[in-house]
C-alpha cells in the first residue's frame, strides 16, 4: 500500500496540482521507494514502543544516492506520501575514493556521517547559523552530541540537482538554505520530536 501511494503522488501529483518542490522530472527508482518503506517500517515499530517522536513526519537520508541528487526526504507518515525532499552532503571523511562508496564512523574527529536514527532537538544560533542538535539513538550514532552533529544550511549546497557531488560536511547533514528554510517550518512547528534517519 505504501509502494502504490508514493506512486500515486509522484505521478499523479503533478496533474492534480499537488504542492510539492521538487522538479516534475525528479524521479525516485523502485529501489529507492523500497528501501525508504522499509526504514519507515522500522520507525513505525520503534514507535510503537517509544510515543515520544513525531507520528505525522519522519526525515529520511538514502546515502545510497549520489549526493548531487535528492536524497533528504520529508515523509507524511499518514498519508505514507514524501511531501519534500532536497540535497544534503556528508561528511569528508566518509570519502573512500572509490566513486559511489562512501564509509560511515561514529567516531570523534572523523568528519564521517554516522549512520542510524537521530532525534532533532533544541535549535541554536551557530557558525552557520541556525542548526539543530542531533541525539544519536543507535550505537552508530551515539556520539552525534558529544561530536556537535547538528542539522544546519550552508551556503556552497546547491538547492537543485546536479550531475555532480556537493560539498562536504565535517560530518554533519548539511542542506541548502533554501530547503533549510522549508524543514525548520516542521521542526519548529512539532511539539515532538522528528526522527531523522540516515541510512545506507
Amino acid at each position: 500500500m505504501k509502494l502504490f501511494s508514493l506512486f500515486l503522488f509522484m505521478t499523479v501529483g503533478v496533474f492534480t496540482g499537488s504542492k510539492h518542490y521538487f522538479k516534475e522530472e525528479a524521479s525516485i527508482t523502485s529501489v529507492e521507494i523500497e528501501r525508504i518503506n522499509n526504514r519507515v517500517d522500522e520507525i513505525r515499530d520503534m514507535m510503537k514502543i517509544d510515543h515520544k517522536y513525531n507520528t505525522k513526519i519522519a526525515f529520511l537520508v538514502d546515502m545510497k544516492v549520489p549526493s548531487g541528487k535528492n536524497r533528504f526526504f520529508v515523509y507524511d507518515l499518514e498519508k505514507n506520501e514524501i511531501i519534500d525532499q532536497g540535497l544534503v552532503a556528508h561528511g569528508s571523511g566518509s570519502e573512500t575514493g572509490i566513486n559511489g562508496m562512501l564509509k560511515f564512523s561514529n567516531e570523534p574527529n572523523s568528519n564521517c556521517t554516522a549512520l542510524g536514527r537521530y532525534a532533532i532537538g533544541k535549535n541554536y544560533k551557530g557558525i552557520f547559523g541556525k542548526a539543530y542538535r542531533l541525539m544519536g539513538l543507535d550505537e552508530s550514532n551515539d556520539n552525534a552530541l558529544k561530536r556537535a552533529i547538528v542539522l544546519h544550511s550552508y551556503s556552497a549546497v546547491p538547492a537543485e540537482e546536479q550531475n555532480y557531488y556537493i560539498s562536504r560536511s565535517k560530518g554533519c547533514p548539511m542542506v541548502s538554505e533554501q530547503f533549510f528554510k522549508r524543514i525548520e517550518k516542521i521542526i519548529d512547528s512539532s511539539k515532538s520530536n522528528i526522527l531523522l534517519d540516515i541510512y545506507y
